[in-house]
């Protein structure tokens, strides 16, 4: 885990005379708001208050040696071609200050607080590998382990912050919330893998708690066919929130001293 850097840390009291008194006043945010093309309909946010989550780009799923390439028969040859725009957004993101996460799992070595649907449905009842059981290259999805690891080829900064997850949904048995509302975050700009399965059940699930929702299009994947991402993205155009192309969003981060203009 990332320990949270000092700078994002604006909300900490201040002494006052000579430390004979403490304020709790906090400092005003100043809002930089951005305007993007997206569906179901254009959308302005606030990079001050949104965030970046980067799910599940970890070596169990898209590396060949990985588990869900050697015990689950996938094939994760596109699971990598979302990484240039990953890259792309947090490098944007990071240049505003704001917070890239990535959401992997790790899970505990004895599986102690998984229940019974995520195991068995993740070894299809014990007959093959499945959460915490080895493999060549170790326990797989263990908090610790090479299959948590995020994969070499997605950019991971000193300011980032890494959250692990032990279900689908990022939001579960962890300090996602907490950290996010610490930040002040409003909106979150989902990305990663597999779109039907964590990055959609983390995203209704933020959906849920309250944050606002973009899924970055062309910086998110699965392994199912093409028409479950089609109902995917339909249900979170029609529910949840919006879907947008990275080059749109890069686009308006790009000229966000054009404050919330709109063409």
């Amino acid at each position: 885990m990332h320990t949270l850097p000092t700078y994002l840390h604006s909300d900490r009291w201040s002494s006052l005379n000579d430390g004979a008194s403490v304020s709790l006043l906090r400092p005003a945010v100043t809002p930089k708001p951005v305007y993007f093309d997206a569906k179901p309909k254009p959308t302005e946010v606030d990079i001050a208050r949104s965030a970046l989550l980067i799910i599940d780009m970890q070596n169990d799923f898209l590396a060949a040696g990985g588990w869900f390439a050697t015990s689950r028969d996938v094939d994760v040859s596109c699971l990598s071609n979302v990484v240039g725009q990953i890259n792309a957004l947090s490098g944007a993101f990071r240049k505003f200050g704001a917070p890239v996460i990535h959401v992997n799992w790790a899970v505990r070595p004895d599986v102690a607080n998984l229940p019974a649907n995520v195991l068995d449905k993740g070894s299809d009842c014990g007959a093959r590998p499945g959460y915490g059981d080895q493999i060549s290259t170790g326990q797989v999805l263990v908090d610790g382990d090479w299959g948590t690891q995020s994969v070499a080829a997605i950019d991971v900064d000193s300011r980032d912050i890494t959250v692990g997850k032990t279900r689908l949904t990022g939001f579960r048995d962890n300090e996602l919330d907490s950290i996010l509302r610490r930040l002040g975050v409003t909106t979150l700009f989902f990305s990663g893998v597999n779109l039907d399965r964590c990055v959609f059940a983390t995203l209704a699930d933020g959906c849920f708690n309250g944050f606002d929702a973009v899924l970055v299009e062309d910086a998110s994947t699965t392994v199912s066919p093409v028409y479950v991402t089609e109902a995917i993205l339909y249900l979170i155009r029609l529910l949840y929130g919006f879907t947008a192309e990275s080059k749109d969003i890069l686009a308006a981060f790009s000229t966000q001293t054009q404050i919330g203009a709109r063409s």
